[in-house]
């Protein structure tokens, strides 16, 4: 079982930064395939960027160029870096694994999530 715990949501206003950091347990971290969502009020879940073991990134376009996801594999941590933040930013944002190796191979794992607000 893979818990994940995401830490430094908050209320900023526009053009503002905030980093989130989702500390996992309970697997190889090295191994996971990491993930960041969102929800907004009345949305539909969204992927916002994704990290793979080695590194590669991916996001989607609203981000791209104002966010950045990084990991520390000796902190088995995944950090979100948003940067010119928008109201249109304002959701909760959960943090995902899924193990690539191993048992848990190919599940999905998902944190409680933390709450962004973007104040105009």
């Amino acid at each position: 079982q893979v818990q994940l715990v995401e830490s430094g949501g908050g209320e900023v206003q526009a053009g503002g930064s905030l980093r989130l950091s989702c500390a996992a347990s309970g697997s190889i971290f090295g191994a996971n395939l990491m993930r960041w969502y969102r929800q907004g009020l009345g949305k539909q879940r969204e992927l916002v960027a994704t990290i793979t073991i080695r590194g590669g990134t991916d996001y989607a376009d609203s981000v791209k160029g104002r966010f950045t996801i990084s990991r520390d594999n000796s902190k088995n941590t995944v950090y979100l870096q948003m940067n010119s933040l928008k109201p249109e930013d304002t959701a909760v944002y959960y943090c995902n694994a899924r193990p690539m190796l191993g048992p848990q191979y190919g599940m999905d794992y998902w944190g409680k999530g933390t709450l962004v607000t973007v104040s105009s």
